[in-house]
């Protein structure tokens, strides 16, 4: 949206599992702890860390939990974030799924030490607990689809709902910026 509305030049696309595979590489050879924090439950959780260890045996995760699906308590979120701090972690892996866990990310910028990486459905992906789209689907920005037929009542209401919003509110803006050129 940002490069149709501004043209500043921002990649298509950064796919969150993807990018989560080249960090924890990269944090490998430099040596920079992880922490996950994120996924379903405790078991996907175990083996998302048990997947990246056998893929990247120099990588140190120093951490891991998967919150409850209610609101934090406040005792409770001041705990993970002193768990996170504690834990030594340069980089923090957040799979919560859209938007909770940007809203996490967005609240704990100046409490958590570490960077915040948002990855979506990358704990499920990598722990082989959800399949990711084929290739080509996902090259022809056809992933949504591909996830809704496989998920279809915990993500219809996010991708045919929230998104017809979010398209309305885009060609709102690109009428708006139009009308303005001309006037």
């Amino acid at each position: 949206a940002l490069n149709l509305l501004y043209r500043v030049g921002l990649s298509d696309r950064v796919y969150g599992p993807e990018l989560m595979l080249r960090m924890c590489e990269r944090a490998a050879r430099d040596k920079i702890a992880i922490y996950l924090y994120g996924g379903a439950t405790r078991e996907i959780l175990d083996r998302l860390q048990t997947a990246l260890a056998g893929r990247y045996p120099g990588l140190t995760i120093s951490g891991g939990e998967s919150p409850p699906f209610r609101p934090l308590t406040e005792v409770e979120d001041q705990q993970i974030v002193e768990r996170i701090n504690g834990s030594g972690a340069g980089i923090v892996f957040i799979g919560l799924g859209c938007p909770k866990q940007d809203i996490f990310a967005f609240e704990h910028r100046d409490r958590i030490r570490a960077v915040q990486v948002c990855v979506g459905a990358a704990f499920d992906f990598h722990a082989g607990s959800k399949r990711m789209a084929p290739r080509w689907m996902q090259r022809r920005g056809l992933e949504w689809l591909y996830r809704l037929l496989q998920e279809p009542r915990r993500l219809g209401r996010r991708y045919l709902v929230t998104n017809t919003q979010f398209l309305v509110k885009l060609a709102g803006q690109l009428l708006s910026r139009k009308r303005n050129r001309v006037e």
